[in-house]
C-alpha cells in the first residue's frame, strides 16, 4: 500500500463508492435530523464558536500524550485497514486514529473541527481483521456523516451535567438536552453500522462483531440466527408493562441493544436500498445542497409509520391499533357525511320540484314527528 490512501486498494478486491454521500446509508431518523441541522443558517459556525468552551483541544492532547497514534510506524494493519475505508467511502482527508488502554471494547469519532477516531485495546484484542475493518468503517461513516461533532458536545454536555448537578433547574434543561441527543445518537450508530458493511463488505463478519462485543471471544459457543431471533424475541416479548420497561432501559444508552443492531444491519444488508448502493446507484454529496427538509422529513415519517405497523413491540401493536381505529372511524364518518350530504342534496331537489321533503315547511316529518334533518345513517 503506498502511503497516500487515494492510491490504496483493499487486502481484498471490494466496491468503492466515489462520491457517496452520506444519505446513502443514513437512517431515516438519523438523517432528516441532521438535514434539518445543516439547513439551518450558520449552526455549525455557531457551534464551532463553542470551541472554546468545548474540551476537544483536552482531548487531542490528552491521547497524544498517553495514547498510540495509529501511523505506518505504529498498528500499521489498523493504518491500512483506516485509509481502505476512507478509500471506498472516498473521504478524501484520513483522520488521526488512536488505540487507548481499556479493557472494555469501544470505539469513538469525536471533534469539532477535525474527527479523531479512538479504539480501546479490548476492541482491538476481541477482534479480528475483517470484524475490525467493519468497525474502522463504522467510525469513517460517523466523521463522513458529520456526527463527531455532536458527539463531542453530547460528551460535552453530559460532563456538564454531572458538575452542575447541585443546580436543579440547570440540570434539568441539560438532562433533557442530552436525553434528546441520545435518541438521535442512537439512530447514527444504525447509519454508522451501514457504512461499516459498505467497507467491510462482509455481512458475516459484521454480525460476529457485534456478537463478540454482546458475548465476548466466543464465537464457537454463539450462532448468528440464535443471536438475531434474540432480538426478535425481545421485541414482541411481554406486555405493555415490558415496552415501558424497554424505554426506560434504552434511556441512559447512547448505542442501541447489540441484539437490535444486529437485527437492524441484516435486514438492511437484504434490502433492495442496500442492492441499489452496491450496484453504483447512490445519491452524490455534490447534490447534498440540493437536498429537501420536506422531503426527508417525509421519508422518516414514513419509516416510523412502517415501524408501527409491522413491530410486534406490545406498545408499538397498541398504537398500530389505535392509530387504525381511528382511522376506521374517520372513514366510517367520512361515510355517513357524504351519505348524509348526498340525501340532503335529493331532499332539496324534490323540494324545488314542488314535492314534499322529509323536512316540510310544517316542521313535521312524514310520520309526524319533528324534523331534525338526521338521516338514518
Amino acid at each position: 500500500m503506498t502511503e497516500n490512501h487515494q492510491g490504496n486498494v483493499p487486502s481484498r478486491q471490494r466496491k468503492r463508492f466515489p462520491g457517496i454521500s452520506s444519505r446513502a446509508y443514513e437512517h431515516p431518523a438519523d438523517r432528516s435530523a441532521l438535514v434539518a441541522l445543516r439547513k439551518l443558517s450558520g449552526f455549525d459556525t455557531a457551534f464551532k464558536a463553542l470551541s472554546g468552551l468545548l474540551p476537544e483541544r483536552s482531548l487531542r492532547l490528552l491521547f497524544l500524550s498517553d495514547s498510540v497514534r495509529v501511523s505506518d510506524a505504529q498498528f500499521s494493519q489498523l493504518n491500512d485497514m483506516l485509509r481502505d475505508a476512507c478509500y471506498i467511502l472516498d473521504l478524501e482527508k484520513v483522520p488521526s486514529m488512536y488505540v487507548t488502554q481499556d479493557p472494555k471494547p469501544n470505539a469513538m469519532c469525536i471533534g469539532m473541527d477535525e474527527p479523531i477516531i479512538v479504539v480501546t485495546t479490548g476492541l482491538v484484542e476481541l477482534l479480528d481483521e475483517e470484524e475490525m475493518r467493519a468497525v474502522i468503517g463504522h467510525e469513517v461513516g460517523h466523521a463522513l456523516s458529520g456526527h463527531a461533532v455532536y458527539r463531542t458536545i453530547l460528551l460535552f454536555l453530559t460532563s456538564l451535567a454531572l458538575k452542575i448537578a447541585w443546580v436543579p433547574l440547570g440540570t434539568v434543561a441539560i438532562t433533557a438536552i442530552v436525553t434528546a441527543l441520545r435518541e438521535w445518537f442512537r439512530k447514527s450508530e444504525l447509519s454508522a453500522d451501514r457504512a461499516g458493511l459498505l467497507v467491510g463488505q462482509d455481512v458475516q463478519a459484521s454480525m460476529r462483531g457485534l456478537m463478540k462485543i454482546a458475548g465476548g471471544n466466543h464465537l464457537h459457543e454463539m450462532n448468528v440466527d440464535a443471536f438475531l431471533a434474540q432480538a426478535d424475541e425481545y421485541e414482541k416479548a411481554g406486555d405493555l408493562r415490558d415496552s415501558v420497561l424497554k424505554i426506560l432501559n434504552v434511556l441512559p444508552r447512547s448505542h442501541p441493544f447489540t441484539t437490535v443492531r444486529a437485527a437492524e444491519l441484516k435486514k438492511w444488508s437484504e434490502s433492495r436500498d442496500h442492492q441499489r448502493i452496491m450496484d453504483g446507484h447512490y445519491p452524490r454529496r455534490s447534490e447534498d445542497k440540493d437536498t429537501s427538509v420536506t422531503d426527508a422529513f417525509r421519508e422518516s415519517a414514513g419509516h416510523y409509520a412502517e415501524t408501527v405497523r409491522t413491530s410486534k413491540d406490545p406498545l408499538m401493536k397498541l398504537v398500530g391499533d389505535i392509530a387504525g381505529g381511528a382511522g376506521d372511524l374517520a372513514g366510517d364518518l367520512g361515510g355517513r357525511l357524504r351519505n348524509r350530504f348526498s340525501q340532503g342534496g335529493a331532499q332539496s331537489t324534490k323540494e324545488a320540484d314542488g314535492k314534499p321533503g322529509s323536512g316540510a315547511a310544517d316542521g313535521k316529518t312524514a310520520d309526524g314527528g319533528t324534523g331534525d334533518g338526521q338521516s338514518e345513517g
